[in-house]
């Protein structure tokens, strides 16, 4: 399952660098988790040619992330955002909206001192600005 996640998000970087046709047969293989042999049917080639062409993409994809390192930079910024989220005590209901932070944050300044509150906001300040220096 973890190879297919990074198939995935190795494609959704870089999958608009492949020709059409590789684009074809990856995303069967892929996404529509069609077999060599359904593939190969469909496109009138061989097996292995289907095989060859999958693991060219592979490393294709696998290239321009060790050059470009989008995929690395996004995980980094995604990790920093969750933090950035726990640290501002953000909630979501579960249609993804946000919570009124108002009763979250007069909760958060009568158990807070004023040294964790400015600790907090200067961790939340060097986040962002990590950020900002990536993107």
């Amino acid at each position: 399952m973890e190879k297919i996640f990074e198939q995935a998000l190795l494609y959704d970087f870089y999958g608009e660098l492949l020709t059409e046709h590789q684009r074809n047969i990856y995303e069967d293989a892929v996404f529509h988790d069609m077999s060599l042999g359904e593939i190969a049917e469909e496109k009138g080639i061989s097996r292995q040619g289907v095989h060859d062409l999958i693991k060219r993409c592979d490393k294709i994809l696998q290239d321009y992330e060790s050059k470009l390192h989008l995929v690395e930079r996004f995980e980094k910024a995604k990790a920093k955002i969750g933090e950035i989220v726990a640290l501002t005590q953000c909630e979501e209901t579960a249609d993804g909206k946000a919570v009124d932070n108002a009763v979250v944050i007069r909760k958060i300044e009568t158990e807070e001192t004023e040294t964790q509150y400015a600790e907090r906001m200067k961790k939340i300040c060097e986040l962002s600005q990590e950020l900002m220096k990536e993107w």
